[in-house]
Parts: structure tokens; C-alpha cells; sequence
């Protein structure tokens, strides 16, 4: 199992707080936003790890994390350079993951519990892709899934004008290598980017098995100047209360 952290985008939305470095370098309760997710890859057993970097700062990523081997980790340093999508900075990570099933780990994300239990249902699932929701008042800022009547995913829509649900995709996606053969077949969108949401929909209308979870406890898309403030009080919080990271008991949802 190998991981991806994409640590792209402009940040244009946490000006000025992203003038010196990317956002996902940005200080939680005095560590980087995506320190947490290498953490957190690293605790679920996930040790290989490429970092995807975009046009903000790239050197000062390298910098802060060399090697890895300060965090237990060994990394690979890809540049993507020109934000051209999730699904394209995915992409250019094919040779370095192989024939090795992988998560995409958004490095602006942050999960309360982590996903060492939904990488666990994904490997034993044997799904071809696998995502995490979780139910949000606006999910017009996300990708939302759309569910039938029995539960089932049927579709996934990019921060619709009307959501289908008030299930927004989580930053956080598990695949098998096929989804490199279905990447090669998007067009980009109206944002002019390649999405993931949409190769997940081609694998979907194509029979792949995708599997889904609603996620447990709290998570943060530091997307946003005030998400950044709410983060920092969640976490300090937590850390004040020692907080306990129970055992995490996971419905099966089954394959769509």
C-alpha cells in the first residue's frame, strides 16, 4: 500500500495568510496541516509516500520534509506545477505506485479518528475505489454523492447548485491501479481540470466496485480562513482534554 499527498493549489481563499507557503503548510495547533496527514498515513501502516507538489512554494515543502525519515516515512517528491486537477495529479503518481493499491490523501485534510479503519475496509473489500462522505450544511462548497432508495451510490456530482444530498465527498480516496486506465479517458471539466469525482463516476457507470463509508468524528477542509481558526480551537481543545481515539466500528455499506 503506498499513499499520495497532493499538496497543490493556489490557497487564493487563505490569502493572505498563503503569501510565504503553500496552504497545506499552514500551522495547526503549531504543526502543518499536512504533517497531520502524513501522521496519519504513516499510523495505518502507510510508509511510501509521494508528495504531489504544485507551483506555491514547492522548495519550502522539500525543505520541512527532506526524505521523511524524520517522520518515519520515505518520500518521493513529484511536481505537478500548474493546478490542472486532482485526477491529473494522480495521474503522474502511475509510475511510483505500480501494481500497489494506494490512498490519495488531499493535504489540506484533516479526520478526528484518521483512515487507518477505512484503508482496512477498502484492502479486506477488495473495491477498486473506495471514498469517505460525511454529511455537511452546505455541501454546494464539495462533491456530493447521490444515493438510491436502497443506499446504494449511483452518482457523484462536483459542488452542485442543487445537491442531490448533504453528503460531501471527503479529501480522502483509496483505488487500485485501474483507475490510471480510466484517468487517461477524462476530458477536462468547466473548471478546465481534470476532476476525480469524475473518473470515480466513469468507474461507477462502468460496473468497478466502489465501496463508501460515512465517516466518523470531525473533519476540516482547511479551505477557508475561518475553517483554519475552528481547527486550531478543535484541536487545541482536544489536546487539553488528552483526547482518546476510540475503536472505530464501521457499518458495511457493501459494494455499488
Amino acid at each position: 500500500m503506498k499513499g499520495v499527498i497532493l499538496h497543490g493549489g493556489a490557497g487564493t481563499r487563505l490569502r493572505p495568510l498563503t503569501f510565504s507557503g503553500p496552504k497545506q503548510l499552514l500551522p495547526i495547533a503549531n504543526k502543518p496541516v499536512s504533517q497531520y496527514v502524513l501522521e496519519d498515513l504513516v499510523s495505518s501502516g502507510v510508509k511510501e509516500i509521494a508528495i504531489v507538489l504544485g507551483e506555491i512554494f514547492p522548495e519550502l515543502v522539500k525543505e520541512y520534509y527532506k526524505d521523511g525519515s524524520a517522520f518515519n516515512a520515505r518520500i518521493t517528491y513529484i511536481y505537478q506545477g500548474k493546478p490542472l486537477g486532482t485526477a491529473h495529479a494522480v495521474k503522474l503518481c502511475e509510475e511510483f505506485v505500480g501494481r500497489d493499491e494506494f490512498v490519495v490523501y488531499l493535504g489540506d485534510q484533516i479526520l478526528q479518528k484518521g483512515i487507518k479503519c477505512y484503508l482496512e475496509k477498502f484492502l479486506k473489500g477488495d473495491y477498486n475505489a473506495f471514498i469517505l462522505f460525511k454529511e455537511v450544511e452546505d455541501p454546494t462548497r464539495f462533491g456530493v454523492g447521490q444515493f438510491d432508495e436502497k443506499g446504494k451510490l449511483v452518482r457523484l456530482v462536483e459542488k452542485p447548485k442543487v445537491p442531490p444530498s448533504k453528503y460531501a465527498i471527503v479529501g480522502v480516496y483509496f483505488f487500485k491501479p485501474v483507475v490510471f486506465r480510466i484517468i487517461e479517458e477524462l476530458k477536462p471539466s468547466w473548471r478546465v481540470e481534470l476532476e476525480i469525482t469524475d473518473a470515480i463516476q466513469l468507474m461507477l457507470d462502468r460496473g468497478y466496485s466502489v465501496g463508501y463509508e460515512v465517516l466518523e468524528g470531525w473533519w476540516f477542509d482547511v479551505g477557508k480562513s475561518d475553517d483554519v481558526l475552528a481547527v486550531n480551537a478543535r484541536v487545541l481543545d482536544e489536546k487539553a482534554r488528552e483526547n482518546r481515539r476510540g475503536s472505530c466500528k464501521l457499518e458495511d455499506r457493501g459494494q455499488s
